[in-house]
């Protein structure tokens, strides 16, 4: 028998060679890989009511790219955020309210809000001890999916799927995913790394930036801008539309009649892929390559070069990509990008990092032309909303570990919301339709499959196969 590395190897090739399908074939068949259009447009494959988002106009029948817009239950975001910054308030709990309810509360609404996701912030007796210390490791994405799925044993109606119930598993989970992501990290720094291990309980009269910050640092202080640019992003990451892979997720296995645990445990799958939630973390490896590459980061001209050698796969991973720069949808501009710079630089200026703000702006800024000049592309580049929130969440002193759990703090708001809609307009199954090329082929028994047919299908008239080491 051949050893187990090799045989992987040998038939790792076969996955490969016989899954292989060529971009012709989809094109010729008028299918859309990625739901996406050839312009990059999703295909429309629901109704929502919750956020809208906007890239493009039309104009003479054609769809004219336009600067991002994006609202929540028909809020510009722009104002929600401008609105609390004036009245001096958090807002992650009046945003999440208005995501699952429909409505902006009132100050009485809000407050009853508070109080009832306080109380829900706590874990069942000996959970953290149990389930987060038993196996710590450093992907806390796959930890609070554990969590999440062991909470389903503690609660006796964990399949009841009426909207009652499940609003309330939603509300609690809202509320407990920031003690899964903090503990969970550290037990991993406690027990893998031989850190220090601080369990802080959180204080449920104070908002979830708040806590988050409390429940991560030792001596749980933070200042008031640290809180307040946190609980920002925490808005801003939010909700996204139901088209993104984790809400889309969260509809597919809300549809198949699954239980909240199963529902949400799927999404967190989903947003932890590098190419969803991960991207914020290689924006922060690359923009250290670039320092690291670049000594003279106030050199324009330097990071220019820097970047056509990245988009020319010569630089950082040899990927070709600029991480950071363009969306799926937006074009001229990611509406939270551009809300969170000024917050982004108001936090530099607190904590001394003027120069790596600089270095931010100067990439934003150069990139998009480097992009257009060595690429083809079918719509502008601008940054998105990652670009800064790596940069945020390292001025905060927020371990690289959990970059993504805390995008699935925020995001778990809008999941809840997509589960509660999907579920009040249950209807069918979610069942897209995949086209099939394969051929039809004969059977053969197992005897004869090592041999070749000469003519036809005469089993009379075959020879040998040659045996190589690739068979």
């Amino acid at each position: 028998m051949k050893n187990m590395d090799q045989y992987i190897k040998d038939h790792s090739r076969q996955c490969r060679e016989n899954d292989y399908i060529t971009n012709d074939l989809f094109h010729e068949n008028h299918v859309n890989r990625g739901l996406r259009d050839k312009n990059g447009i999703g295909v429309l494959t629901g109704l929502t009511s919750i956020s809208r988002i906007e890239a493009y106009k039309e104009y003479l029948g054609h769809k004219v790219p336009c600067k991002g817009k994006l609202s929540y239950r028909g809020y510009n975001i722009n104002d929600l955020v401008k609105g609390l910054i004036m009245e001096e308030r958090y807002g992650f709990e009046e945003t999440a309210y208005l995501l699952i309810f429909g409505e902006l509360p009132t100050e009485e609404e809000l407050t009853e809000f508070q109080e009832i996701m306080g109380a829900m912030r706590s874990l069942p007796t000996n959970f953290v001890r149990d389930v987060v210390m038993k196996a710590p490791g450093r992907d806390i994405m796959n930890i609070m999916t554990k969590s999440v799925l062991t909470l389903s044993s503690y609660d006796p109606k964990a399949t009841d799927t009426s909207v009652e119930n499940v609003l309330q598993q939603c509300m609690m989970l809202i509320s407990v995913f920031p003690m899964l992501a903090a503990y969970g990290y550290h037990a991993y720094n406690h027990y893998e790394r031989d850190g220090s291990m601080y369990i802080h309980r959180p204080d449920p009269g104070l908002s979830t930036a708040e806590n988050l910050l409390r429940m991560l640092r030792p001596d749980m202080k933070y200042t008031e801008l640290e809180a307040r640019v946190l609980d920002i992003a925490l808005m801003l990451h939010m909700e996204h539309g139901g088209g993104n892979n984790s809400t889309f997720t969260t509809r597919v296995v809300t549809s198949a009649g699954s239980d909240t645990y199963a529902v949400i445990a799927a999404a967190l799958s989903s947003l932890k892929g590098a190419k969803h939630g991960g991207a914020n973390i290689k924006v922060v490896e690359m923009m250290q390559d670039l320092k690291d590459t670049v000594k003279d980061v106030s050199d324009k001209e330097k990071i220019q070069r820097y970047l056509e050698d990245l988009v020319d796969k010569k630089a950082f991973d040899e990927k070709g990509l600029i991480y950071g720069m363009g969306h799926a949808i937006y074009s001229i501009s990611d509406p939270r990008a551009e809300i969170f710079k000024s917050f982004v630089k108001k936090l530099a200026e607190e904590k001394g990092y003027q120069k790596d703000f600089a270095m931010y702006s100067a990439v934003e800024e150069l990139a998009p032309q480097v992009i257009a000049d060595k690429r083809k592309i079918y719509k502008g580049v601008s940054a998105n909303v990652d670009f800064f929130s790596g940069l945020v969440y390292r001025m905060l002193e927020i371990p690289l570990e959990l970059y993504t759990p805390i995008f699935a703090i925020a995001r778990v708001v809008g999941w809840s919301a997509h589960r509660l809609e999907e579920l009040v307009n249950a209807d069918k199954i979610i069942r897209p339709a995949y086209m099939s090329i394969g051929e039809e082929r004969i059977y053969k028994p197992i005897a004869r499959r090592n041999v070749i047919e000469l003519e036809g299908n005469d089993p009379s008239k075959f020879q040998l196969a040659e045996h190589t080491q690739e068979d």
